[in-house]
């Protein structure tokens, strides 16, 4: 990918206008529901930007995505402002809100960052690619983002191989069962309804038909809020005994 240059802006100061600067917020689904939050990001990069006296011109946002590649829609508008001249600097509150990936970091650095003439912070860190160390510590500490997501990562397949060599059910536990202690023990109140909706179904009953019977006789699907339409019939009565699907 090549990056049109444009001439690079000096450092802000009293004779010349200030940084024409983007701050860019990410948080992944996952993060969402922990709690993590684009307003507190975008509350800390406000703040810097008026300290350091740089002309924030928008925050640009990525709810519900990932930082493990860059195909963001935000991102992606992020990159396109820093091919014009638009872009003087990019802000963000922390590093892993731009990637947790050391090859897309080194990437955006080498051929994003330094091509475009645009400068980069990172608040938490204190990273500024406008100077050598700032440019060094980017590349240590994005380093240590990824072998951090890689440690997770290999932790939890382990935890995982070791609960399934226990006998744990892993996974969603299926309708007519419920998880007791790791393991799977029939619900029986849900066994009654599925035994009905197994013999509408040796009648001749289709899946549509079973789902309007279900709501008839008031039986209610284990998501609260939600009706029983035909493919969640057709996946109940497509398990197995024991849970598992076919």
């Amino acid at each position: 990918m090549k990056w049109k240059s444009k001439e690079r802006a000096s450092a802000p100061s009293a004779e010349s206008p200030r940084w024409r600067g983007y701050g860019y917020v990410r948080v992944s689904t996952e993060e969402q529901m922990s709690g993590v939050s684009l307003a507190a990001q975008e509350e800390k990069i406000r703040a810097w930007a008026s300290l350091k006296d740089v002309d924030l011109v928008e925050v640009i946002r990525d709810e519900g995505y990932s930082g493990k590649n860059l195909k963001r829609p935000g991102f992606e508008r992020l990159l396109e402002l820093i091919r014009g001249p638009e872009a003087e600097a990019v802000i963000v509150y922390k590093l892993d809100r731009l990637t947790r990936s050391t090859s897309d970091l080194l990437f955006l650095i080498e051929k994003v960052f330094k091509e475009g003439n645009t400068r980069f912070f990172s608040i938490s860190e204190e990273i500024d690619t406008e100077s050598a160390m700032g440019k060094f510590f980017l590349t240590v500490m994005g380093a240590m983002a990824q072998m951090e997501r890689e440690l997770i990562g290999e932790r939890t397949r382990l935890s995982l191989q070791y609960k399934k060599s226990q006998g744990e059910s892993l996974g969603l536990v299926p309708f007519g069962y419920r998880r007791v202690a790791g393991k799977l023990e029939p619900d029986e109140e849900e066994q009654a309804s599925l035994k009905k909706m197994r013999s509408w179904k040796e009648a001749g009953e289709s899946y549509r038909g079973i789902a309007r019977r279900l709501q008839e006789e008031g039986i209610k699907p284990r998501r609260p809020g939600y009706g029983w339409n035909a493919a969640t019939v057709r996946v109940i009565l497509l398990r197995r005994e024991g849970g598992e699907a076919e």
